[in-house]
């Protein structure tokens, strides 16, 4: 099983939703990093459960405590361990999935693939080992703070309610004023009244989350296999439920003809730039000094209240009314980790593009 992500910059993730404690060993850190606990602890307070009344009601404080790598408040350069104990399950929730499947969730290929699942609360598979992704990703974004790279995502849409216009008509510092993160307060309102109806009839429900990452300097990102866009495109597949990825104009851009779409290239004041950015930051897998921007497509949660027709171990048929407490939308709660992935992989890129030279 493959725990460990990055290249340079790496986190290996350990952790079950309902064993003892989830948290990882981060590696290839820089040393002398100043390590700011109060906005670490603050990325994982926008990640955990229990945050507001649309997300699930699950309790958990979520402290970190690191255990190696940190001294007198700055990284030393050596494996940065780290913890998060789980203080709040109710895994009898989850006896009734001993030896059912429930529809679309990993139950099935975990079981066939290693011959054991952990059935409570997903184990492994649960989107609580997205805690230890959010810690490594808090650090690469104080790592990054010395490049002046600034790395903002929010939910642009839920279900068919999405955020009109693009990303610069809005002031993305307002995401945190929204429980759903929607920088604009029309389309947010809108947005939670959807997830309170999805959640009161024991639904669940998807949508996009748009990141957009500033400041980001030409040259980072690989011509071939290395790609910076198939580097983030990885890295946001790999977060729970997500099921599609695409920056720059992306899937928008099919109706365009080149000449509609190519980006022209201007000398602005001596410097190199382009009056559009149709690519999205990233020409040819390396960044171009222009903002990247993506789009991240989170399906439903596959585990609904509701009663589905479904198949036990053996293969009988049978019917599943799914207990315990569970997001009707996950988007709110993604946000963060979005962002975590995001940093990681630029602050790898960045690591990779200083071995260039």
């Amino acid at each position: 099983m493959s725990n460990t992500f990055g290249n340079i910059y790496k986190l290996t993730s350990y952790g079950e939703s309902h064993g003892a404690a989830v948290g990882g060993v981060i590696d290839g850190c820089p040393a002398g990093i100043e390590i700011d606990m109060e906005f670490i602890q603050n990325e994982l307070n926008r990640r955990r459960p229990g945050q507001s009344n649309i997300v699930t009601p699950r309790k958990e404080p979520d402290e970190v405590e690191f255990l190696s790598g940190i001294f007198e408040g700055k990284t030393t350069g050596v494996p940065i361990g780290f913890i998060i104990r789980n203080t709040n399950q109710h895994s009898s929730d989850y006896d009734n999935l001993r030896e059912t499947y429930r529809p679309s969730h990993a139950d099935f290929t975990y079981q066939t693939k290693y011959g054991v699942r952990d059935h409570r609360g997903g184990g492994r598979s649960s989107a609580r080992e997205t805690i230890a992704r959010v810690v490594a990703g808090a650090i690469a974004k104080l790592a990054l703070r010395s490049t002046g790279v600034q790395i903002n995502a929010f939910t642009s849409q839920v279900g068919s309610i999405a955020l009109p216009g693009r990303y610069t008509d809005y002031d993305l510092r307002k995401t945190e004023e929204s429980i759903v993160r929607c920088p604009d307060p029309a389309t947010s309102d809108k947005m939670e009244e959807l997830i309170r109806e999805i959640r009161k009839n024991g639904d669940t429900i998807g949508g996009i989350i748009t990141c957009v990452a500033k400041n980001v300097p030409v040259g980072w990102g690989e011509p071939v296999f290395g790609k910076l866009h198939a580097a983030l495109g990885g890295a946001m597949l790999s977060i729970n439920a997500v099921k599609g990825f695409d920056y720059g104009s992306g899937f928008d851009g099919i109706p365009y003809k080149g000449s509609e779409s190519n980006d022209v290239f201007v000398n602005q004041d001596g410097k190199i730039t382009t009056t559009t950015n149709r690519s999205g930051g990233i020409q040819g897998g390396i960044s171009n000094g222009q903002d990247i921007y993506f789009r991240v497509v989170f399906k439903p949660v596959a585990t609904i209240l509701m009663e589905q027709d479904t198949v036990d171990i053996h293969g009988n048929e049978t019917t599943l009314k799914a207990r315990g407490r569970h997001d009707a939308c996950v988007l709110p709660r993604a946000v963060p980790i979005v962002e975590a992935m995001t940093a990681m992989t630029l602050l790898d890129y960045c690591l990779l593009a200083k071995t260039n030279h």
